[in-house]
């Protein structure tokens, strides 16, 4: 290998927001710092681009009143924020029929609104059992580890349309389906976050607010002043009397500690010496990255707005789970944006360009009138497609994975240490997460006396 040789005090991989803030820590503590990045750009999961007259995320975009931490470095930033736009009426989509409705739950008959009522209640008695930092201190760990999600909610005897509605959100939220999930991960991420309600909520909830100019603007000002290489993927970690050396393609550097702020799942592509640990490794195989497609439909006017709409759809049947308003901070740029998630993602990125369209199109205009198959503009943006990242928003685990080893998913190996926001105890899967995760790995370092 030729090319450029670092020496520094610690080396984090990814620049993500996790990567970013775990970067900028370090480097305010007056440590010498690298950040060594797969990609060509900064942010990770978040991407945020001017289209029309707008700047609009591709990722992550929105923030809760829940998230302090987030919401304190936004503050911090000078960054604007803007609330979601919900004034009138949702839709929901149940098979062949259309309804509309107002408040956070979908409309249902009474009976329907009883059994959603009961499962609700019953997650939230399940979840507040299970502490998040580690889920197989519950009770009932090994029974609800054994089991999907699916299974879970079954004793509930959802119908279809209430069914749909929480597939709606279980998708949007994990990227999965609920037969996926292992009931004991679901309800330790539930517990992070506040509850179901809180996750999928707008209003009072985890989409409650913007950035005026993006999420990614949140790496790029933390990892100002800061060294960072692009198109540096980590192909191999030695370990060698407490020293960390990391290769490159083109670099190579040297480290008192390496900071890992990526995906479970990319760490399965970097060859360890000495291997990881049985445990961990057997963690990182059996961890899945979610499915997810995420829609931007730009147009000339809000035509939803004028026709009393807030422009919010909920639709258990797919393509899309869930739309909402995403128009640009001044509205200058009428938007929706909307979620192809789980198996529906997966069966859409199998599909050619212009039939991927037309289907998200034809959802579109089944909820919201022809006008919505006529965007000024439509993207389409496959996280599942995206190198170095595979998937999103977040990576799962199935049944039988935690039990074993959920120890090992945060736990610092000597000089290795491990963020993103797969490993907060707070927030798991949120900007707030890769934030908690990013000052847990700076105690750690700092513990070791650096």
């Amino acid at each position: 290998m030729a090319g450029r040789e670092l020496d520094v005090d610690v080396v984090v991989v990814g620049a993500g927001l996790a990567g970013a803030r775990t970067a900028r820590l370090l480097h305010d503590a007056g440590l010498r710092v690298a950040v060594l990045e797969a990609r060509e750009r900064v942010g990770g999961r978040t991407l945020a681009r001017p289209i029309g007259a707008g700047t609009f995320d591709l990722g992550g975009q929105w923030i809760g009143p829940a998230q302090a931490r987030v919401t304190r470095l936004v503050r911090e930033l000078g960054i604007r924020t803007f609330a979601t736009y919900t004034e009138g009426t949702k839709v929901l989509l149940d098979r062949d029929r259309r309804r509309t409705y107002r408040g956070e739950i979908p409309s249902l008959s009474i009976p329907q609104l009883l059994r959603m009522q009961l499962a609700l209640l019953g997650l939230e008695r399940e979840r507040k059992r299970v502490p998040a930092a580690d889920p197989t201190a519950a009770r009932d760990a090994k029974r609800l580890d054994a089991m999907t999600l699916e299974t879970l909610r079954a004793r509930y005897r959802l119908d279809h349309a209430t069914r749909g509605a929480m597939d709606a959100a279980v998708r949007t939220i994990f990227g999965a389906e609920a037969a996926d999930l292992s009931a004991l991960y679901f309800l330790a991420y539930l517990n992070a976050g506040g509850g179901l309600m809180a996750l999928a909520g707008t209003r009072g909830g985890a989409q409650e607010e913007r950035l005026v100019g993006g999420v990614q603007q949140l790496s790029r000002r933390l990892l100002d002043g800061i060294e960072v290489h692009l198109d540096a993927p980590v192909e191999q970690v030695q370990v060698r009397e407490g020293r960390v050396v990391l290769t490159t393609p083109h670099l190579r550097a040297r480290a008192r500690r390496a900071v890992f702020a990526l995906p479970p799942t990319q760490l399965r592509g970097i060859a360890f010496d000495p291997v990881l640990p049985a445990g961990r490794r057997q963690l990182l195989d059996r961890a899945f990255m979610g499915s997810a497609v995420k829609m931007l439909a730009l147009y000339d006017r809000p035509f939803w707005r004028e026709a009393g709409l807030s422009g919010e759809l909920v639709c258990g049947d797919g393509p899309l789970s869930v739309v909402f308003d995403n128009s640009s901070h001044d509205d200058r740029q009428p938007a929706l944006v909307g979620f192809v998630v789980g198996r529906h993602a997966r069966v859409l990125s199998t599909r050619d360009g212009d039939a991927a369209r037309r289907a998200v199109l034809d959802a579109l205009v089944r909820a919201f009138g022809p006008a919505a198959g006529r965007p000024s503009e439509l993207i389409l943006q496959d996280w599942s497609a995206e190198p170095y990242v595979g998937g999103c928003p977040v990576a799962l685990f199935g049944p039988g994975a935690l039990l074993p080893s959920s120890g090992h998913l945060r736990t610092p190996l000597g000089p290795l240490h491990f963020a993103g926001t797969e490993t907060a105890r707070e927030h798991i899967g949120y900007l707030e997460g890769a934030l908690e995760s990013a000052e847990r790995v700076f105690s750690e370092v700092q513990s070791a006396g650096l």
